[in-house]
């Protein structure tokens, strides 16, 4: 049985609790805490269990009322009672959305008698588990979305900044760890999954290399739990990145990112004190520690997502690119289309630069490509794949083909390659434009014949969508609490 098979039949189970009141969100948490349980079985640390609540324990117990007892009982003292640092973050503040016994049973079983290997043995545990996140992200109702960056975004964004072995990486908006995973495999995939390294430098890959931080409790579980499957056990902070314990976050040699978009609650300011200009935007917060979280070295990078207000934004968001135009070497600007986030609408970017070893004059022009303008419209009929960006990669890489793009790009920017790329969606603006333009980005979108003929109704839509959505999200959250309280 396939990953994607396992993961629609896991998937499916939901179904058969909706009439325990469970949603989709709640119910891929019951799964991580389940799952878990198997994996300790299936990669061999079961001794960090205590005997009573291993996997075995449930799966051969045939009264379902005294199996499910001693499940509750197991979220509520697991964490007090192992030394395993994993399982204590895992199962930390756990308890179960279940309320009847037979559908504990139920998940147990089914989770049991899966095939978790392909034909040719590799463990597909991890390959499951993303693609129940990609259906969590899915659910508009789950709200998950915005911890859930599409996987071809992501695999692109890693292949063209080429981590190196040895190297540091950090996502300061961590979510589920999917750029931390992926920048992983794509190592992995490079050197025969570190089989051939020393056991010093595999465990600096498997420990060091790869770190983030996730604000929200069930993300970071979610994240702890899509590491592990990947074999990694890598440092997750359950923590906010804008207070001062981010200002211990430097050193990185590159950063992936994609951070939470809006404003700090009640307008208020980061809580660190080394931003030069801290302001309420969340973004551009989290761009200010980026670029200041990277070693000066020349060579230290970052892809970072972020919606067209930090393009334009006046006042500190000015100060802010400016000055990351004096450190950083901002060499590259990728203008996405819409749609392709949970949010209907919503306009983004994906910002690739490299910090200099000086603090000024570093960014001498930007290459711009819009892939934003007269296209199709990503959905359910219009899926959003690596095939998006094959004009986007050769240009951003001088000529690399995207099929050879992981083994052949090692990440250098090519300016000769580049200028010789015809395709009018790609254009270089000097800084001294930019400059012009009271420094702001929001360029390099080609003419949209559509928009000034005044018949482009597709954006309005999107965002009475977006509202009808959000609208039924929060009728279903009050909902629950009504039924909660009786």
């Amino acid at each position: 049985m396939s990953a994607d098979e396992i993961a629609n039949k896991l998937w499916n189970l939901c179904n058969v609790l909706r009439d325990d009141g469970v949603t989709y969100h709640q119910y891929l948490n019951e799964l991580t805490y389940i799952l878990f349980l198997k994996l300790s079985e299936v990669r061999d640390f079961e001794q960090h269990i205590p005997e009573h609540y291993r996997w075995r324990s449930f799966v051969e117990e045939t009264d379902n009322t005294e199996s499910f007892q001693r499940y509750r009982s197991f979220l509520a003292e697991v964490s007090n009672e192992t030394t395993s640092a994993s399982i204590k973050e895992i199962y930390a503040n756990a308890s179960t959305s279940l309320r009847k016994p037979v559908n504990f049973n139920t998940l147990v079983q089914a989770i049991d008698d899966l095939d978790w290997y392909e034909e040719t043995d590799r463990d597909v545990m991890g390959d499951i588990y993303e693609s129940l996140l990609e259906k969590n992200a899915g659910e508009k109702k789950s709200g998950a979305g915005q911890y859930f960056t599409p996987r071809p975004l992501i695999n692109i964004m890693v292949e063209l900044m080429s981590p190196k072995l040895g190297e540091r990486w950090n996502d300061p908006a961590a979510g589920t760890f999917g750029f931390m995973i992926s920048a992983d495999e794509h190592l992995r995939t490079k050197y025969d999954n570190y089989f051939d390294l020393s056991e010093k430098d595999r465990k600096f890959q498997v420990e060091k290399a790869f770190s983030g931080v996730e604000l929200v409790g069930d993300a970071h579980r979610l994240a702890l739990m899509n590491a592990r499957l990947h074999g990694m056990e890598s440092e997750i902070i359950l923590g906010d990145t804008l207070t001062e314990m981010g200002k211990g976050l430097n050193g990185f040699d590159g950063v992936l990112a994609n951070p939470p978009f809006g404003t700090k609650k009640g307008g208020e300011r980061p809580t660190r004190d080394d931003f030069t200009y801290p302001t309420s935007n969340k973004q551009l917060n989290f761009l200010q520690h980026i670029y200041r979280s990277l070693k000066k070295d020349g060579k230290a990078r970052a892809a970072v997502v972020l919606p067209d207000n930090v393009l334009f934004e006046d006042g500190d968001g000015q100060k802010i690119r400016r000055d990351l135009m004096d450190k950083c070497n901002v060499h590259t600007i990728l203008r996405l289309p819409t749609g392709i986030f949970y949010a209907a609408g919503v306009k983004t970017n994906v910002l690739f630069f490299t910090r200099g070893t000086t603090e000024t004059k570093n960014t001498k022009g930007v290459w711009f490509y819009d892939m934003r303008t007269n296209v199709p419209s990503y959905g359910k009929r219009t899926p959003f794949t690596r095939a998006a960006f094959t004009d986007f990669i050769e240009a951003y890489t001088g000529g690399v083909k995207p099929e050879t793009l992981a083994k052949e790009f090692d990440g250098t920017i090519d300016e000769t390659a580049r200028k010789k790329i015809v395709n009018e969606r790609w254009q270089y603006i000097d800084r001294e434009t930019i400059a012009r333009k009271s420094d702001s980005l929001d360029l390099g979108l080609i003419a949209d014949d559509s928009v000034s003929n005044g018949d482009d109704l597709s954006e309005p839509i999107d965002i009475a969508k977006e509202a009808l959505t959000e609208l039924e999200t929060i009728t279903q959250q009050l909902q629950a609490m009504i039924k909660e309280l009786g």
